[in-house]
Parts: structure tokens; C-alpha cells; sequence
């Protein structure tokens, strides 16, 4: 495997990471069945990114609102560009 093919696998394993992320935000604005197929494998996926995150990040009483995907959004950006840097 080549430096150019190992740089696309760890791009595309942010992306689809950071977009799945981004799904189950716009999920979570819609009713849906929690034990459907896709739906069971987005939070499978990730929620062991948002988990850690939610846990340090408290939860304003007057703003129920989560912010973890949104920490974690970044997070992930940050790590890539690291990780791609160091790499190459």
C-alpha cells in the first residue's frame, strides 16, 4: 500500500466518520425508530466519539441542547489535518 493510498483511507475514514455525525444530527430533529438498520448502525458508529465528549460537556439546564457533535466535528477536523500532517 502507497503513501497516496494510505492518505485516502485515513481521509475518507474523517469524512464518512464526520458526515455520519452530521446524519444523526439531522436525525434527531425527525421521529424515527431507534432500532431501525441504518439508524442503529449511524449511532453504533458514533456514538463512542460523542460519548467521551458528552460526559466533559455539561449540558446547560436552561439550553437543553447537545453539543457534543459539534465539538466533535471539529475535534475530528483537527485530528485529520494532524494526523494527514504527520503522515506526509
Amino acid at each position: 500500500m502507497g503513501i497516496g493510498e494510505t492518505y485516502q483511507i485515513v481521509n475518507i475514514a474523517f469524512e464518512v466518520l464526520k458526515f455520519l455525525i452530521v446524519i444523526r444530527v439531522i436525525l434527531s430533529y425527525f421521529p424515527h425508530n431507534p432500532d431501525g438498520t441504518i439508524i442503529r448502525f449511524i449511532y453504533d458508529i458514533t456514538e463512542p466519539v460523542l460519548s467521551p465528549l458528552r460526559r466533559i460537556i455539561p449540558m446547560p439546564a436552561s439550553l437543553p441542547l447537545d453539543f457534543s457533535p459539534i465539538v466533535a466535528y471539529i475535534l475530528l477536523e483537527v485530528l485529520e489535518r494532524a494526523l494527514l500532517q504527520l503522515m506526509f
